[in-house]
């Protein structure tokens, strides 16, 4: 789907990529050596993607649209390297993580750099906008992580906390990215606004359905189940827990805590499916769905708005 995304961007994406590696460089040997192994592992750009799908719905893109691309990116890989510190995490996408290489120190060294790097883009071209409106970001990211270390307990956490968790800790940056392209287009507020509820609402989506794919995955024998392992409650999990009574909640505790062993793990999710877990998860999700399609409905036609709508799609169909 994004090879998609890449071919109807064309020359965008070629000139957004010059920025963002632009930005990687330094004199210091040890961070060259890290942040070339950043750009090898990086992710598809799904979010500086739709900073320019967002723009081409409205205007054509120019120079601080690639620039504003290339900071979303340089923060959201700085926040996954310093996420992958918190939670202990020797793996990103399939390959080692930052911290699982250099350890700690160095891989929260190498987020700061990223996230330094892409605050002086926007200062050095005095692109005041945008630094203000990805600094909320950045702001809603950490008080987000926070609250999930704070409600770290299946028992404290719920729907309520969940959605705003997810909101400021994953959906903040889909929603900047969105609304910081109709921003770059000189959008009018209507627009800037409702694509900025699109991306809240695309990043809601996202993050349900990784807590679909965790359980999914522990079929197909992948690693899997890492959430509960780092103590992030998914979606699933909040709502079975809400459906027991007494004996059976410290039952699903027992389980949640023991997921990494195969035997706890098929229990606890036939606990899930039994209570409607998987069900209600999946219900949501179509629900985001149909409310990011009918935000895009508003948009004029076009072949971006359609990339939109098969990017939302894919958010929802994804397998990994």
């Amino acid at each position: 789907m994004l090879k998609t995304t890449i071919d109807i961007l064309g020359s965008d994406v070629v000139e957004f990529e010059k920025y963002y590696k632009n930005s990687f460089q330094t004199n210091n040997n040890l961070l060259n050596f890290v942040l070339n192994y950043v750009v090898k592992t990086k992710g598809k750009g799904l979010r500086p993607f739709l900073v320019l799908l967002w723009n081409k719905l409205f205007s054509t893109c120019h120079q601080k649209t690639y620039r504003t691309a290339a900071l979303v990116e340089l923060l959201h890989s700085a926040t996954l390297i310093h996420d992958d510190v918190v939670d202990e995490a020797d793996f990103r996408r399939g390959f080692f993580s930052i911290k699982a290489l250099w350890k700690n120190k160095i891989a929260v060294l190498a987020g700061d750099f990223l996230l330094s790097r892409g605050m002086l883009l926007a200062l050095e071209h005095k692109d005041y906008d945008m630094l203000e409106l990805l600094s909320k970001a950045v702001k809603n990211m950490s008080e987000g992580e926070l609250l999930q270390l704070e409600t770290a307990r299946i028992g404290k956490m719920d729907e309520t906390i969940y959605y705003t968790v997810v909101k400021q800790k994953t959906a903040s940056l889909f929603a900047v990215s969105c609304a910081a392209g109709a921003l770059c287009a000189s959008a009018d507020k209507h627009w800037v606004d409702l694509a900025f509820q699109y991306g809240e609402t695309i990043g809601l989506a996202f993050q349900i359905k990784d807590d679909l794919i965790d359980f999914e995955n522990y079929n197909s024998g992948k690693l899997a189940l890492n959430d509960l392992k780092e103590k992030k409650f998914s979606l699933p999990v909040i709502y079975t827990y809400q459906q027991l009574k007494g004996y059976e909640k410290e039952e699903f505790n027992y389980l949640a805590k023991n997921s990494h062993k195969k035997k706890y793990a098929l229990k606890l999710k036939d606990v899930i499916s039994a209570k409607k877990g998987f069900d209600f998860a999946q219900d949501k999700l179509n629900q985001l769905k149909h409310d990011a399609l009918n935000l895009l409905s508003e948009c004029h036609d076009s072949v971006f708005k359609n990339e939109l709508i098969q990017i939302t799609n894919y958010i929802i169909d994804r397998k990994k």
